[in-house]
């Protein structure tokens, strides 16, 4: 009867171990399928929008006509060179609403680019804010980790933001890597009218930047007091692994391109 029973427990054992291993393998391949699905909807997603940039050509006009006829909430198009991040910006009235919202308004773990509620819709500010999911396979805002090697930076630094009624080139400033909650580099509100402490915040805790580009843009800081036209500066940030918390952050200027400079480009 002993031997019986230990048999009884023994064959019981095996089945509850195949059990769990049966459901832990269950899990596995749908947490992979799920996770294919994630980064399926963001390629869908970016290659659907990209074909409506491609479609309006230089026609900014048309761009922002189609892309509010997707989502009203679109502010810019953001696109760094050399990566691949070319995304719609977005800005919704809190900093939660597009954290997991695509802008297609559907649920979406990856969310969309968007920028913090606290700026000026218009990208008047001399400081504006633009938050972005860091995820794998270099989607959303995976590729500002390229930047913190020192090589790619130096030979990397352009972009471009568009808006409907104006166009900006970029050329990065400085990458670092900061606390969720620092206190300047996450309060845009603070910095409208005066960036002269997040410049000197990045000198100062960047990884790589260009000294004599900050130095510039504090002089035109300064002047701006006087009347001179103020500088802008567009800063992007996403989750960084270096610790709990923290963030990677990249401040590129935002230069105005003049009408005539876009007319030569045409050309």
């Amino acid at each position: 009867m002993a031997r019986a029973f230990l048999k009884f427990c023994d064959g019981l054992l095996s089945a509850f171990v195949a059990l769990v291993l049966l459901v832990a393998g269950c899990y596995a391949g749908y947490a992979l399928w799920d996770n294919q699905q994630i980064y399926a909807a963001v390629d869908n997603a970016q290659a659907d929008l990209l074909r409506v940039k491609q479609e309006a050509g230089e026609d900014r006009g048309k761009l922002f006509e189609d892309m509010r006829a997707i989502n009203p909430d679109v502010r810019a198009w953001l696109t760094l060179d050399n990566t691949m991040i070319d995304y719609p910006v977005v800005q919704g009235p809190n900093n939660y609403a597009y954290l997991n919202t695509d802008v297609y308004g559907n649920f979406a773990l990856a969310g969309s680019i968007f920028a913090d509620s606290r700026c000026d819709p218009d990208f008047r500010d001399g400081y504006t804010l633009v938050h972005g999911h860091h995820m794998a396979e270099r989607k959303m805002f995976g590729d500002l980790d390229l930047y913190k090697d020192k090589t790619f930076f130096e030979e990397n630094r352009t972009g471009s933001l568009i808006l409907e009624d104006r166009a900006y080139s970029l050329l990065t400033i400085a990458c670092l890597v900061v606390a969720a909650n620092d206190s300047i580099i996450f309060r845009p509100d603070y910095w409208r009218d005066d960036i002269e402490e997040p410049l000197r915040c990045a000198r100062s805790l960047a990884m790589h930047y260009d000294d004599v580009q900050i130095e510039r843009l504090l002089a035109q800081n300064e002047a701006a007091k006087t009347g001179a036209r103020p500088p802008q500066i567009l800063v992007l940030a996403t989750c960084s692994s270096e610790y709990d918390d923290a963030r990677t952050v990249l401040l590129a200027e935002m230069i105005e391109v003049q009408p005539e400079e876009e007319k030569e480009e045409e050309i």
